[in-house]
């Protein structure tokens, strides 16, 4: 039969791959079997023999529900890039947006000026290109439904989004959102545009009380200046909606919770009765009391009828820094005026040894929390290097040129730069890479309320490469250190996110389900090393990592991506609460 309704009449497939180890995502064993797409969903799994417009040989391939990937900032990007790389690549096709209280929407529709705020604040605290905010977004919208209209039908992944706090206090109380309180009657108003953005899909709350948070101003961003009774109010409201979550940053996220965060994080959850997520749990056996501090927060939350849920990294991504641009160490405490003066300034200040050793002190001392890391000078590898001074030092450790020099690390390191005009690339090795820091990884992942994640994907470009978390994990486990079997990996990167997320029918491979799969070869899957590539509109810089081993990735039953080349299919959704997500109860 041929004509318009032969696929109804016959139950052709649209595409079937043969022969793939099915890794589901529930947790159970592998098993083989052909697996039937047909209308974007998967429609058979088992022995298949009816026609089917495609197929393909999976034989010693894994198939894999596609990876969910819940803490990323690709607000922007998705615009002009739809296709979300590098996560895409490595098998993610469901991201959660607007997180750390920072989104492109609400716009107040007459004040121009808040979209150039809210560039200049993504700019600074997402390390975002500003030119590829400015030239690569629309900025046509006002409300945010009007901003989730602008990519529906335009991307290749699916994307969930939180409203930003921030952009929640900008709309209304315009620059007095920084540093200001909001009257009743503007606090009213805030939850009135809040509402409105959940009633449009928003997926709920992010917020961010962080000390590392600044706008393009150095002013601490808008949400930082909201005390408990604001953001409670915002929690419950939250509550009144279908499929909605919380995603929130305190400074204790960087180290160890206050009792006053443990506090205002547990009401919160409380207050709306869905789960609070927070990142990122860092994991390290030489700081033994900081993983039972952060879960507490999560044992009190259980006993006051909610729910925190902390996420954390399975890999250790790999920082890029510089003394000569905004990174990581402009956070350690009494740096940034430092690294914020003018270059030459900047290298005077840093040659002098009074400076260097105060700068020490200030980055050992207890304030500097997870930023202590980043003192130990002697393990930073050299990266590109520009001048003839420094020419064969690019991959060598700073404490091996250190003693050549007969310098301390600091100022060899300084010296380095110097002769760069602060330029160097810098690449600190990480001193959480021991046996005993993997085997308390492995024990954490499988707390109730730890989840994997954490990847900033579409933030901090140029410094950082977060988005192949996947692909390194799965790579780990099969061939690495192994702290994880397949299956238990796949879940952890699918079902587990999907189930926090409220996820209607994604997340395993389930006749029913939508068809966003992953194939792959579980004898290569891995991530390129991380390179720099200048790929952003106006020719701006990031970070970018190859997938290795993926052969091909669905989404919504469309393919999207084969052998690490995009089809140009936009086959993802804009997922909206309430008709994508159902509600999660914390009870």
């Amino acid at each position: 039969m041929t004509g318009p309704h032969a696929k109804e009449a016959t139950g052709m497939f649209d595409h079937v791959i043969t022969g793939a180890t099915v890794v589901d995502g529930t947790g159970a064993p592998g098993h083989m079997a052909d697996v039937g797409i047909r209308d974007g969903r998967i429609a058979a799994i088992g022995r298949i023999t009816e026609a089917s417009r495609t197929t393909e040989d999976a034989t010693g391939l894994v198939l894999a529900p596609g990876f969910v990937d819940p803490h990323t900032h690709y607000d922007a990007q998705l615009f002009w890039d739809p296709y979300a790389t590098p996560s895409l690549n490595h098998g993610v096709t469901t991201v959660a947006a607007g997180n750390c209280g920072f989104t492109l929407a609400p716009l107040h529709p007459d004040r121009p000026e808040d979209a150039d705020y809210t560039r200049r604040m993504m700019s600074k605290v997402e390390g975002m290109s500003l030119v590829a905010l400015e030239e690569g977004a629309p900025w046509s919208w006002s409300s945010f439904g009007e901003y989730l209209d602008a990519l529906e039908g335009r991307i290749a992944i699916n994307a969930g989004f939180m409203v930003g706090h921030c952009a929640l206090r900008r709309y209304v109380m315009g620059a007095e959102a920084v540093g200001g309180q909001p009257s009743a009657e503007q606090l009213g108003e805030m939850l009135g545009l809040f509402h409105a953005a959940m009633d449009a899909g928003a997926w709920g709350l992010s917020t961010t009380q962080s000390s590392t948070h600044s706008d393009g101003d150095g002013q601490p961003v808008a949400s930082r200046h909201a005390e408990p009774a604001e953001l409670i109010a915002l929690a419950k409201a939250v509550g009144e909606h279908e499929g909605t979550q919380i995603e929130a940053i305190v400074a204790g996220c960087l180290d160890q919770f206050s009792d006053a965060e443990i506090d205002l994080f547990v009401e919160m959850t409380a207050a709306a009765g869905r789960p609070l997520n927070w990142n990122v749990l860092t994991i390290d056996a030489s700081v033994p009391e900081r993983v039972p501090r952060q879960l507490f927060a999560s044992e009190q939350a259980r006993k006051a009828g909610g729910r925190i849920v902390a996420l954390t990294m399975p890999i250790l991504t790999p920082m890029n820094m510089s003394l000569g641009t905004f990174c990581a160490l402009n956070l350690i405490p009494g740096w940034g005026p430092i690294l914020g003066l003018p270059v030459p300034e900047r290298i005077a200040r840093l040659r002098d040894p009074d400076v260097r050793a105060e700068m020490l002190r200030r980055a050992d001392s207890k304030e500097a929390g997870v930023f202590r890391r980043l003192a130990h000078f002697g393990r930073y590898v050299i990266g590109d290097t520009y001048s003839e001074a420094n020419r064969g030092l690019s991959g060598r450790v700073v404490r091996d040129i250190a003693a050549e020099r007969g310098q301390d690390a600091f100022q060899c390191l300084v010296e380095i730069c110097a002769a760069d005009d602060l330029r160097t690339v810098l690449w600190p090795m990480p001193t959480d890479n021991d046996p005993a820091s993997w085997a308390l990884r492995a024990e954490t992942w499988q707390h109730e309320d730890v989840m994997l994640g954490g990847s900033d994907a579409g933030a901090h470009l140029d410094r950082m490469c977060g988005a192949p978390y996947t692909t390194r994990f799965i790579g780990d486990c099969l061939r690495g250190r192994k702290l994880a079997t397949l299956e238990q990996a796949v879940k952890m990167l699918t079902d587990d996110p999907a189930q926090l997320f409220g996820l209607r029918e994604r997340g395993r491979i389930q006749e029913g389900f939508h068809a966003d799969l992953v194939l792959f070869d579980p004898e290569r899957i891995a991530a390129g090393t991380a390179t720099l590539v200048h790929d952003l509109p106006g020719d701006s810089p990031r970070l970018d990592s190859k997938a290795i081993g993926i052969r091909a990735v669905w989404v919504n039953g469309v393919e999207a991506i084969r052998d690490d080349v995009v089809s140009g299919a936009v086959p993802g959704k804009v997922l909206r609460s309430g008709r994508d997500t159902r509600t999660v109860a914390t009870k």
